[in-house]
């Protein structure tokens, strides 16, 4: 049995401030009222994680970039025949990278459109003198009824997914993302994610640059 450094501490902290992030947006997006001012400062946190994980994506660890875990057709063909082929994937498998992208995505949207949405009672996006009333009408349309159900989920999906890996597959992904490591068995030949201090240092200074970047955006407005 053998340790493999899989996720870098930069990708575990995204995910779990992340998940923090979304949970927060529900609970104060469903109970309204004052809490919309937290609903807005997770959205705004929400949209840091997400500008620094797709310049993650590129430059991170190993198993954390895009061109790693984002499969071709005949990749994700192979995974759901059962017959994979080439080296073990000790990150997201096809379909599980496929989760992945479709919840950043869909977070990517529910962002965009509560920056430019009003629901006329205590919630006005930062953005919203940019657009038309009517571009308002159809974001905040979309941000509490289309996009929140399809976050939800795809939330409860990924949830299930993980379920079902940790007790039909024996996969442990959770502690994977806490400890970072994969345990494997036998001498399997992987790459592991750097995951130094160097890697970590470049981290911060994505994020800070990230946060620099949503606050000049959401500052735009007069």
């Amino acid at each position: 049995m053998q340790r493999i450094r899989v996720w870098d501490l930069p990708t575990r902290l995204f995910h779990w401030a992340l998940v923090a992030c979304v949970i927060t947006l529900v609970v104060t997006g469903n109970i309204g009222g004052n809490l919309m001012t937290w609903h807005m400062r997770a959205g705004y946190a929400v949209l840091v994680l997400l500008a620094f994980r797709l310049v993650w994506g590129l430059v991170g660890g190993y198993w954390s970039r895009f061109a790693t875990f984002v499969p071709t057709p005949a990749r994700l063909w192979a995974y759901v025949k059962g017959t994979p082929t080439g080296t073990p994937v000790l990150g997201h498998n096809p379909l599980g990278a496929l989760s992945v992208l479709a919840l950043l995505t869909v977070l990517g949207a529910q962002v965009a459109t509560g920056l430019v949405s009003d629901d006329e009672i205590a919630f006005s996006g930062p953005l919203i003198t940019f657009v038309s009333s009517a571009t308002s009408a159809l974001a905040t349309t979309y941000h509490k009824q289309y996009g929140k159900l399809l976050l939800l989920a795809l939330v409860v999906l990924h949830v299930c997914a993980i379920i079902f890996y940790q007790r039909v597959k024996k996969q442990r992904l959770v502690a994977a993302m806490l400890s970072g490591d994969h345990e494997v068995e036998g001498s399997v030949q992987a790459q592991a994610s750097a995951d130094g201090l160097g890697a970590r240092g470049l981290a911060a200074a994505i994020f800070a640059v990230c946060v620099a970047a949503v606050w000049w955006l959401v500052n735009l407005a007069p």
